[in-house]
């Protein structure tokens, strides 16, 4: 193993898992704090959340494209590019926010559609709407987020982001229970606190953005203006980054939705489930990032040598981490889903998430290997591959999703088994496109680098 390429992907990765990581804690006390309401309110939360993350999900996926962008140009030593990629995300996100507000309009009555309870079904309303309406925050984030983990600068994004949780947690309880003349807002509150605190995580990005040493080496003074070259790339290589994201968590927020239509016992115990699966998996987002980034950086120097190493290394990272969170998920599963019942939950939650538990800590490497592999194919340009071959095995299971859940009536842990076989195919079939040498070719790097 070389030393030096380790030690550089580290140098990207760990603020990087730093930072998701604390999104991780960040989401999960929220919901744990939803918990300490109700069992109804803790899914509403899941499934407003996940339906606001939908609804932006097109938009976050292309312009979270800007990290290998920007790794490509600063590969290239064209530092005025990459704060040009900075100007060409803020252009779009200007066109993009009005759109997600409509859509989200749009898409309030899919709660009571799928058959949520009444009571469930007005409450994730309320904590969807305010999240979508603050929504344009998240995806100006995004832009420069992105363009510092482009440049290698994820140190910045760390203390933007851990910042923005340490707001966000104290800020949540204050504004769920109240606190003096605060008044209690439930449900409502922690869907303000998370739209302040990204605000917040916004205004430190721009700080260090528009720092006069930074902003004099990346010309960023010069940048406010239109660049059709790089707004093209933009949208062709994000575009089916965006699509993919979009349709794919459409797939997984309508799986969800089916899946709570089973009712508030099934919904709280996924609710559970996926609280545990983000500590595995958000963090592992952050090892994402640091491998498009590097590879990015490679395609743009017209240097590949090291792109073997970087594989290597980060399936031993990536496998490592989430090897032992899957034995730690399987082995105190019981304890672990009994954490989130302290409103003397029922049996039946406690049954049935633990079964779902061990669901997860079968696919938890799993989306190790699709991060990475992902990772790898992202950063070097394949993103219409996997837009294609991700949308496609995301909505063959939600067709089988529909028949196990609303025209055969199988049960929720029938259809939990579906969902786990799906990520598992999925990695095997990153696998062997990583395998393939139909992406790494000169010619394919080079219609990737065009700005035509």
């Amino acid at each position: 193993m070389d030393r030096t390429t380790l030690k550089e992907l580290l140098t990207l990765a760990y603020p990087m898992v730093i930072s998701q990581g604390a999104f991780a804690v960040m989401i999960f006390t929220d919901r744990y704090f939803m918990s300490l309401v109700s069992p109804t309110h803790m899914g509403a939360s899941l499934g407003g959340g996940v339906a606001s993350f939908f609804c932006m999900s097109l938009f976050i996926g292309v312009l979270s494209y800007g990290n290998a962008l920007t790794a490509q140009y600063f590969g290239q030593a064209q530092l005025d590019k990459c704060s040009r990629v900075v100007t060409q995300g803020l252009l779009l996100t200007l066109f993009f926010a009005p759109l997600l507000v409509a859509i989200g309009y749009l898409s309030l009555g899919s709660f009571e559609f799928m058959g949520h309870a009444p009571e469930q079904a007005a409450l994730a309303q309320q904590y969807f709407i305010i999240l979508i309406w603050g929504a344009s925050f998240s995806l100006a984030k995004t832009v420069i987020a992105s363009y510092f983990s482009g440049i290698g600068r994820t140190y910045i994004v760390m203390i933007a982001d851990t910042a923005g949780v340490v707001i966000n947690i104290p800020l949540t309880w204050v504004l769920i229970f109240g606190y003096g003349d605060v008044p209690a807002l439930g449900i409502a509150g922690a869907a303000y606190a998370t739209v302040i605190s990204t605000l917040i995580s916004l205004l430190i990005f721009c700080y260090f953005y528009l720092e006069p040493h930074h902003a004099a080496r990346f010309r960023v003074n010069e940048s406010f203006h239109l660049d059709r070259g790089i707004l093209r790339r933009f949208v062709r290589l994000g575009f089916p980054s965006g699509i993919e994201m979009f349709l794919n968590v459409a797939a997984f927020n309508l799986f969800l939705l089916m899946f709570q239509s089973y009712g508030i016992a099934e919904s709280a115990s996924a609710a559970i489930v996926f609280n545990w699966d983000i500590v595995a998996y958000v963090p592992m987002i952050g090892l994402n990032v640091a491998i498009i980034s590097l590879i990015g950086r490679y395609i743009g120097a017209g240097d590949t040598t090291l792109m073997n190493q970087v594989i290597r290394i980060s399936f031993m990272l990536g496998l490592g981490y989430s090897g032992v969170l899957a034995l730690s998920f399987y082995l105190g599963r019981e304890p672990l889903v009994a954490i989130f019942l302290t409103t003397g939950g029922s049996r039946e939650i406690q049954t049935l998430a633990s079964f779902m538990m061990i669901g997860l800590a079968t696919y938890v490497m799993a989306d190790a290997t699709i991060l990475v592999a992902g990772g790898v194919l992202r950063g070097a340009g394949d993103t219409r591959w996997l837009m294609w071959a991700s949308v496609l095995i995301h909505w063959l299971m939600l067709l089988v999703q529909y028949f196990v859940i609303k025209v055969w009536a199988l049960g929720p842990k029938v259809s939990w088994v579906v969902f786990v076989a799906m990520i598992l195919i999925t990695a095997l079939m990153y696998l062997l496109r990583l395998a393939s040498s139909r992406w790494r070719t000169p010619e394919a790097f080079a219609r990737v680098m065009s700005e035509q």
